[in-house]
């Protein structure tokens, strides 16, 4: 070991090479026991959610994965459609919000004038903090017959050749889905975005442009290239709040228990489908199948975030060792 990281290690010990005082042994006690206290409450979470889905485990199987169609009455449910509506809904809101959200992280970062970057950069952050049920109240009076009279059929009549531009009939569809996540994890990236285009070291950009590039190829050739890792963390961040919103999507997408490629069609996600679905189940083995929609949902939504720390971490080591 190297004496650079012996110091670093010592540094991490709580008391190394100086007295033990009151004030220390507080702080690492309080600080520890809210460290297990986020470990307990995880694991009771877990527990709960698992406990509940118990029942509907032993009755279906791995097999209730890919099984597709819900119904109660003669207990054949499945969670095949609804993992597919969580793939369509939270992919394609992706797709829709990270252009958008680099768009706004470079307009902040490097080209709107400083009179409006602290008002667009709290108006962009307000609308992370407005509540799910308010916006797809919203989808519902305003997005979703706008979609049905003016993009629906623009999008049908152009791309109607495609599959996912099918036919359409009312406003609550996946496609409604979509743009309302869209709108959800749009702050969070773009947020995200700019402070690491932000943490871009400005020597590094007056490099690039004293060797003549242009400012586009500045941020093509090193503001992305630096950020790269961060960003795709920003976008796992903001799958996993798509693939976890519930209220919002259920108030939009319609409901529904079939496969289909036509975003114009109705659907369902896993979070949807627990949200409207738990309080009026009927039997005992429906109630569960719901948790074990939770426990496929919280076991995604881990790997979700274990990841990006995952690649957080990698930048951050490369980005060290680069220094």
């Amino acid at each position: 070991m190297s004496t650079l990281d012996a110091t670093a290690e010592t540094a991490r010990r709580p008391f190394a090479g100086r007295r033990v005082h009151l004030g220390d042994v507080l702080l690492q006690l309080v600080a520890g026991a809210a460290a297990l206290y986020t470990l307990v409450l995880l694991g009771l979470i877990v527990y709960k959610v698992v406990q509940g889905a118990r029942l509907s485990m032993s009755t279906f199987g791995l097999g209730f994965v890919t099984s597709v169609g819900w119904d109660p009455v003669h207990n054949a449910m499945g969670a095949g459609s609804f993992l597919f509506g969580t793939a369509i809904t939270a992919i394609g809101a992706l797709l829709l919000a990270t252009p958008l959200a680099m768009g706004v992280a470079l307009f902040l970062t490097e080209l709107a004038p400083r009179a409006i970057r602290g008002p667009v950069t709290a108006l962009v952050e307000t609308l992370a903090a407005i509540p799910s049920v308010v916006i797809g109240l919203w989808g519902i009076i305003v997005l979703g017959p706008f979609l049905r009279d003016h993009v629906m059929p623009a999008l049908h009549s152009t791309l109607g050749f495609i599959p996912l531009f099918g036919p359409y009939s009312t406003g609550s569809s996946v496609f409604t889905a979509i743009v309302v996540l869209t709108i959800m994890i749009l702050p969070i990236i773009s947020s995200i975005s700019r402070e690491l285009f932000l943490g871009v070291p400005g020597e590094l950009k007056e490099a690039a442009l004293g060797l003549g590039t242009t400012r586009w190829e500045m941020v093509r050739g090193v503001m992305f290239p630096y950020a790269r890792g961060g960003v795709a963390a920003a976008m796992i961040l903001g799958l996993g709040r798509a693939v976890g919103e519930a209220i919002a999507v259920t108030q939009v997408i319609g409901a529904g228990t079939h496969i289909t490629w036509n975003l114009f069609n109705t659907g369902d996600t896993l979070a949807s489908k627990i949200a409207e679905s738990y309080q009026g189940y009927e039997t005992n083995l429906e109630g569960s199948s719901l948790f074990y929609l939770a426990v496929i949902l919280l076991v995604f939504s881990l790997a979700v975030n274990l990841v990006a720390q995952m690649i957080v971490r990698r930048v951050d080591r490369r980005q060290g060792r680069a220094a």
